[in-house]
């Protein structure tokens, strides 16, 4: 879930330093939270990218979100935020030679305060989840133990990108789990129907990922180039005119509700009928689901896919393409954190692709702010 860098200071390799903005540039970026250290160890600017995972998993499976999707969504924020504090904590002695100013290795942050957040995080995320329901919580215990086993181990070894991209999916994974019967045997299903958005969304995090291994040293212009063909790939994979076939096989050339296999309907919790249509019988998730109708005609949903595929393009495939021109520590770590916001529109294309206009609508409202305070706090 967390795209932590293994940064140090100053441009090494193929870079070419006359073309790197001076310090008084880049200072603003690293050192905008000096006076609040926690928000830089949470790097909380990248928190909107959170919220969209569970609400793509939940439309991809055909269901609108409810209370078990509101807690399964604070369940995947403390984890990630869990994952930050564990990334500082456990690279505290790399960063008191490449990143003094961070907050461990500034002595803003105890280590021991560090790790402790981090496993108190853990903590409230997996209560949570088992608050959500049995589905939730079996997914958050996975994503769980990706995180902490990229954090202390995996981050420096080749698996490194490959755990973020599949913390990423299981984040998807989770939104679906929240609208999954708890009682039968239909949750697999459920989350077979969230597998092609998780696929999307860990393949662009596994670019991100792997271009934020060499942000701080540089790299040669191939890293930003790969990563830039991943972003022209999938955005022209949920832009493009024809769907994404679900597990039931079938395609987009029919309306939006068929993109991902999602001709039924499953609902927060509840039963499933003969029709194979879910009711939704909890009494407190029913009335949340009934009221939270469409705001958009689904009339809308392949327009707005489309416009925000356009705007995942363009966040995430300028910067890298600067980067491949000048792979230079500055621009990789752009790049980067331009790749984090740009999961923001990559789930609202998702979203209505799958027949949630509104959710995607709702999640493009998130950009402008994620911008924004990515340029107080960095989310790299």
């Amino acid at each position: 879930m967390n795209l932590p860098p293994t940064a140090a200071t100053g441009p090494t390799g193929p870079a070419d330093v006359s073309s790197v903005p001076s310090p008084s540039r880049v200072a603003p970026i690293r050192a905008s939270c000096a006076s609040s250290p926690w928000l830089e160890l949470f790097r909380v600017s990248a928190l909107f990218s959170v919220p969209g995972d569970l609400l793509t998993g939940a439309a991809a499976a055909g269901a609108r979100p409810g209370r078990r999707t509101l807690l399964a969504t604070g369940s995947s924020l403390c984890l990630y935020e869990a994952g930050m504090a564990l990334n500082d904590w456990a690279d505290r002695d790399t960063d008191a030679v490449e990143r003094p100013g961070r907050p461990i290795p500034s002595g803003r942050i105890a280590p021991a305060a560090a790790l402790g957040a981090a496993a108190g995080l853990t903590g409230a995320g997996l209560a949570l989840a088992a608050a959500a329901g049995r589905p939730s919580l079996v997914t958050a215990t996975a994503l769980a133990a990706t995180v902490w086993a990229y954090d202390l181990h995996l981050k420096n070894t080749p698996a490194g990108p490959l755990a973020m991209a599949w913390a990423r999916a299981l984040d998807v994974l989770q939104g679906a789990a929240s609208v999954a019967p708890v009682r039968s045997g239909r949750a697999i299903w459920t989350l077979r129907r969230a597998l092609p958005s998780a696929a999307l969304l860990g393949t662009h995090t596994l670019a991100v990922t792997t271009v934020s291994r060499r942000e701080a040293q540089g790299s040669s212009p191939a890293l930003p180039l790969a990563a830039l063909g991943v972003v022209a790939a999938v955005g022209r994979v949920v832009g493009g005119a024809r769907g994404i076939s679900g597990p039931s096989g079938s395609s987009g050339s029919g309306g939006t509700s068929e993109l991902y296999g999602a001709s039924r309907s499953i609902g927060p919790v509840g039963t499933v009928g003969a029709n194979g249509n879910t009711s939704v019988t909890d009494p407190v998730t029913k009335p949340l689901a009934n009221a939270l109708p469409d705001a958009f005609p689904a009339s809308l949903a392949r327009p707005l896919a489309r416009a925000a595929a356009v705007l995942y393009a363009g966040t995430a495939a300028r910067p890298f393409f600067h980067a491949a021109l000048n792979p230079s520590p500055y621009l990789l770590q752009r790049a980067v954190g331009s790749g984090i916001r740009a999961m923001i529109p990559l789930q609202a294309a998702l979203a209505a692709r799958a027949g949630a206009p509104g959710t995607g609508a709702a999640l493009l409202a998130l950009v402008p702010a994620a911008r924004r305070l990515s340029r107080k706090v960095s989310p790299t």
